[in-house]
């Protein structure tokens, strides 16, 4: 069997992140969480797995999206004040 390996996309300014975060912890579920507001690395992962608007929280196994937003609930990424290196 091929262990599940699940990445949590989010941010510390959403508390949808916190609630699906919460949800996981309370499955017993291990997952590796980016705070794309804080890591430049992350954003860019997230924008490549995600076209259109970005919302979050996303949840991503195996390398594939299955969840964006959480109960029908998410955050705008535009609203966020995402820390991002201008262009010159």
């Amino acid at each position: 069997m091929i262990a599940r390996r699940l990445e949590l996309y989010g941010s510390s300014a959403c508390p949808f992140t916190a609630e699906l975060r919460e949800h996981l912890e309370w499955r017993n579920e291990p997952f590796a969480e980016y705070d794309i507001e804080t890591d430049a690395e992350a954003f860019r992962r997230l924008q490549e797995l995600i076209s259109g608007s970005m919302a979050i929280p996303v949840l991503v196994e195996n390398g594939a999206v299955t969840t964006v937003g959480w109960q029908g609930r998410s955050c705008s990424v535009s609203r966020l004040q995402l820390h991002r290196p201008h262009k010159s």
